[in-house]
């Protein structure tokens, strides 16, 4: 059997720091317990199986166990089940949707975005409701993402979330220190992570992406089906100013060579920014001005 009884007892019997916290235990041992029942697992058959002892399962079950993540991981191996079915927050999910789920989880790529296009012809109405909750902007560095996306959600009381900050978060790095260290590959994974957490943990929000994300097929892929997606767009010059007028003087450094590169690369992303649900044009507009412009076009319905 795994560690020593006696730390195990000692560490089961501590109480609880609140009603949440013992709410939470009491919800985890009733899982176990079930998922135990359902699969016809005797305690002592759980206990030899995942190396836990009985007494602990035990208290676990009852709701007074507050077991190690690296033990209940073992309890969970040990029933087949994934560990995030056993800490999960809420109420159960219907027997469906896990059968759904781990249908899905079969499918190569190509599969799943086959069948997310079948669920979104099949349900579409409440797909885009959900889809229309989220706004994410798109477009080049010096947009106007960060300053219009944090005022667009201050008005509608939503929270708002720069990818690149959450990436950094995630990461425990900032963005020049990600690059330098392990190079683009590392950083779109942590921006595939950070889009997905957004999306995961908030119902409605104003998301501000990083310029380069459509570039990403799977990324960009899964916000615009998760997203109402605008595309906000300027002058090459007015990107330009726009980044040095947030302390960026790098572009100046050789700003013709700089002008040529931000063309080409407006050029090549083009197609892919008009994917997005909306335009606005922020060029030659004051922040107000533009403001305006992007809550008209959200506002307007999608096309019966």
């Amino acid at each position: 059997m795994a560690g020593n009884p006696a730390s195990l007892s000692s560490t089961l019997a501590r109480p609880a720091a609140g009603t949440g916290e013992a709410d939470f235990l009491r919800q985890l041992g009733e899982r176990v317990r079930e998922a135990r029942a359902r699969r016809g697992m005797t305690r002592k058959i759980l206990a030899r199986d995942s190396e836990v002892s009985e007494r602990y399962l035990a208290q676990l079950e009852s709701g007074h166990g507050n077991i190690s993540i690296v033990l209940l991981r073992q309890v969970a191996q040990a029933m087949g089940l994934p560990l995030a079915d056993l800490v999960r927050e809420g109420p159960e999910h219907p027997v469906e949707l896990a059968l759904l789920v781990q249908s899905l989880a079969r499918l190569e790529p190509r599969e799943l975005a086959e069948a997310r296009n079948l669920l979104a012809a099949s349900f579409g109405a409440a797909v885009e409701s959900e889809r229309r909750h989220r706004i994410a902007l798109i477009g080049l560095r010096g947009a106007g993402k960060s300053t219009l996306g944090a005022r667009l959600a201050k008005k509608l009381g939503v929270p708002f979330i720069e990818l690149d900050r959450e990436i950094e978060r995630i990461s425990g790095m900032t963005l020049a220190t990600l690059f330098d260290l392990y190079g683009q590959g590392a950083y779109r994974r942590y921006e595939r992570r950070a889009l997905e957490s957004a999306i995961e943990s908030q119902d409605r929000a104003v998301i501000a992406t990083g310029g380069s994300l459509v570039s990403e097929p799977g990324t960009f892929d899964l916000l615009l089906a998760s997203c109402f997606t605008v595309w906000l767009t300027a002058r090459p010059e007015e990107h330009m100013s726009r980044v040095v007028a947030q302390g960026d003087f790098r572009p100046m450094a050789e700003n013709e060579a700089a002008m040529e590169d931000l063309r080409k690369i407006l050029e090549g992303r083009q197609v892919l920014y008009s994917k997005a649900d909306a335009t606005v044009d922020t060029a030659g507009k004051s922040i107000e001005a533009s403001l305006r412009a992007l809550e008209a076009a959200i506002a307007t319905k999608p096309a019966a």
